[in-house]
């Protein structure tokens, strides 16, 4: 099976199924001298793990990694960083009657396609448990972020019919956003996806929603012109996150009513205060490095007036903010009874059984910015080798 290893500089590669001993994960390139200890994962890892309110799947797992390689004495040492999540509360047998029929929206039949078998344990290696590696290998990305002054933060704007207003992304804070379980940042909101999320639940369905991202602090200059743009890693990044339907960034499908003049945004003299800058060797990742991860930007300030671009202009990001997108389906699992076919293509009707998150929304916040982290941290040390000077 290929495709289980996302990024160039920075990767990550997982390895495990949702009812099996566990998962793996390996995270590759990451610069020597970061403290980093079980602690640093998880704050993020308890925002994803299951259980932690009416609103999710009440599956039990603590979720707790141990780092059996990569940290020594606190700190990173250069060499791979490998993490172990045991899984403990697998009920394998809610799934033994469904092993022969395709749950509908799931992997089932595609999976089938490909391989000719399937773990049909709950979905097996397509099972969102998976991301709990990468909510984990995020913590690490956003701990290197964080050191150049990179913050990355989402959000809950839609559940269902109820969408919020957030006029500006980048005064959002992470305590508006874990105020309520459904991770929105505006109460009045938040309150009425609660209400509608806790009522298709009572209906035995699901609904899905909407999960902005925003990274404030992102230098102009990172990402390819090319095949490997900032956007086009973003919206792989995300899309390959269980059920992402649609990504947009910046203005999005609006600009497809727009006149060029519209769309557009200006640019003018930058004049903000500027960052402090960290005292020499502050950013330094190991005793040997002699320059921070990114070079302050060089040449003149420059930002634009508006954002409609999302932070991101011909795939190389412009120092604005990079707001971006994602689209939930409502979960695919509901406790309804759904008409499908056997593997041998007789109809038939299926149960999913199991413990299941009426809506994703809350437990996917976490996930999406792990992958934004993962998409710019690989690119800030990607941009070391972009020129000498």
């Amino acid at each position: 099976m290929a495709g289980n290893t996302f990024g160039k500089l920075f990767r990550v590669t997982t390895a495990g199924v949702s009812h099996g001993p566990g998962y793996l994960c390996i995270i590759d390139g990451c610069p020597a001298g970061l403290e980093l200890s079980v602690e640093d994962l998880l704050p993020d890892l308890a925002r994803r793990k299951p259980g932690q309110s009416k609103l999710t799947t009440q599956r039990d797992e603590a979720d707790t990694p141990e780092i059996m390689s990569g940290v020594f004495e606190g700190k990173t040492d250069g060499t791979p960083i490998g993490l172990l999540f045991r899984n403990s509360d697998q009920r394998s047998g809610d799934y033994g009657d469904i092993k022969d029929k395709y749950r509908p929206g799931h992997a089932d039949y595609t999976f089938d396609a490909k391989y000719g078998f399937r773990d049909y344990r709950g979905g097996g290696r397509s099972s969102a448990r998976e991301t709990v590696c990468r909510v984990a290998a995020g913590s690490v990305a956003k701990k290197l972020l964080a050191r150049e002054g990179i913050r990355v933060l989402g959000y809950v704007t839609q559940v269902g019919g109820v969408k919020a207003d957030v006029p500006d992304p980048t005064a959002v804070t992470l305590e508006q956003v874990e105020a309520t379980p459904v991770r929105c940042p505006v109460p009045d909101r938040a309150a009425a996806m609660i209400d509608l999320i806790d009522a298709v639940r009572k209906d035995r369905d699901s609904i899905g929603g909407v999960c902005e991202l925003v990274a404030v602090g992102v230098p102009p200059g990172l990402g390819e012109p090319v095949f490997d743009k900032l956007k086009a890693d973003l919206g792989k990044a995300l899309l390959s996150l269980p059920a992402v339907l649609g990504f947009e960034y910046g203005a999005g499908f609006a600009v497809a009513s727009m006149r060029g003049s519209e769309a557009n945004d200006v640019f003018v003299p930058d004049e903000r205060p500027a960052p402090e800058l960290a005292p020499p060797g502050a950013n330094d990742l190991s005793p040997d490095c002699n320059e921070a991860v990114w070079t302050p930007q060089r040449g003149p300030r420059i930002r634009t007036e508006t954002n409609r671009h999302g932070g991101m202009l011909g795939g190389i990001s412009s120092g604005e903010p990079i707001v971006c997108r994602v689209a939930i389906k409502p979960t695919s699992s509901i406790p309804r009874s759904q008409r499908t076919v056997t593997r041998t293509g007789d109809p038939t009707e299926i149960l999913v059984k199991g413990r299941h998150d009426p809506c994703l929304l809350p437990r996917f916040v976490p996930m999406g910015e792990a992958m934004v982290a993962l998409v710019l941290i690989d690119h800030l040390l990607r941009a070391k080798c972009s020129r000498l000077a």
